[in-house]
């Protein structure tokens, strides 16, 4: 909402997202669509970051930038990660960061210093893909990210992926974690759209597929009108199957300009790495590919945020769009 409570008129959108696995790989890229196009967006910077982590691991995935209730401030979390200098999946789950990556901005260009924050319980032993988004029962912000918890202090045994919560008014000071989605197997990946006053929330069934498991290494779809609600009824599983092989790290946003919604899923082994998909019908469950679409070089997991037209020309003012 802007300061005198109606709307904003968004007029193109911004693509927060990392690269893959390389020297400057993991740090925080942002792509502008070509105008109201939600499906065709140009890097900018050149093609290099904008953000750097010296902070932690020294590495950032998954970004998700939240825009204020009122507008006027982003905040910017993303999973304290990387992978280059070390590929010891072992390691990042048992012993990984708590905390996550934090900036803040009130211009969407200039963001100042990063801080790290610590919001995993010590039973925790990685902390993915937080994302953030404004829960008005709670008049704070709800934060998610993926943890594996153990139940002893060296993180020693077989465990899983659960879906933590906290809250938060600053992403300075957080409540203290909660276990959110606990489906008994590895879930990660989660992100949440609301539409008249439903939330869909979209997350990754991290299972080996098997018979047992038909939908494994997909992601699928469930729906409640609370975000803290302990039951959330089913939409849709194994969502984009009949297009990709396998899907992570979903996405979602709606058109600026009809009744539309976007879902990017990445089909994370192979080259191709995101595949758009859209539906006209939320709780329907149904997703098409998207026929016609660029996207950035080398897109990962991150965020499209709707931007005004003020904030659209500021981001191509100072990180010059490169089109391909």
């Amino acid at each position: 909402m802007t300061a005198d409570g109606k709307q904003p008129e968004y007029v193109g959108y911004l693509y927060a997202h990392f690269k893959r696995e390389s020297a400057d790989g993991e740090q925080i890229y942002f792509a502008l669509s070509d105008g109201n196009d939600p499906l065709h967006f140009d890097d900018l910077n050149g093609g290099t970051p904008v953000l750097h982590s010296t902070l932690g691991e020294c590495g950032v995935r998954d970004p998700h930038i939240v825009r204020s209730p009122q507008g006027d401030r982003f905040y910017l979390v993303a999973t304290d990660l990387r992978l280059y200098a070390n590929r010891d999946w072992d390691r990042h789950q048992r012993r990984g960061s708590r905390s996550i990556m934090v900036w803040e901005s009130a211009d969407l260009v200039n963001w100042g210093e990063g801080r790290l924050v610590e919001v995993a319980p010590p039973e925790a032993g990685n902390t993915w893909a937080p994302e953030a988004l404004w829960d008005p029962e709670q008049d704070a912000y709800l934060v998610h990210w993926s943890s594996t918890l153990y139940d002893n202090a060296g993180h020693e045994g077989e465990s899983y992926n659960r879906i933590m919560y906290a809250t938060t008014r600053d992403f300075r000071e957080f409540s203290e974690p909660r276990v959110w989605i606990d489906r008994g197997w590895h879930t990660i990946d989660t992100t949440v759209i609301d539409h008249e006053g439903v939330y869909y929330r979209f997350l990754k069934d991290e299972r080996s597929r098997s018979g047992d498991v038909p939908f494994g290494k997909s992601v699928f779809c469930e729906t409640s009108t609370s975000l803290t609600a302990a039951e959330w009824k089913p939409v849709a599983e194994g969502i984009g199957l009949d297009t990709i092989i396998q899907g992570e790290g979903p996405l979602v946003y709606k058109s600026n300009t009809e009744d539309k919604w976007y879902l990017w899923i990445d089909e994370f082994t192979s080259d191709r790495r995101y595949v758009p998909f859209e539906t006209t019908d939320l709780a329907g469950g149904e997703w098409i590919p998207a026929k016609e679409h660029r996207l950035p070089e080398d897109p990962c997991h991150g965020v499209v945020l709707p931007v005004t037209a003020e904030e659209y020309e500021r981001l191509k003012d100072a990180w010059r769009p490169r089109t391909r």
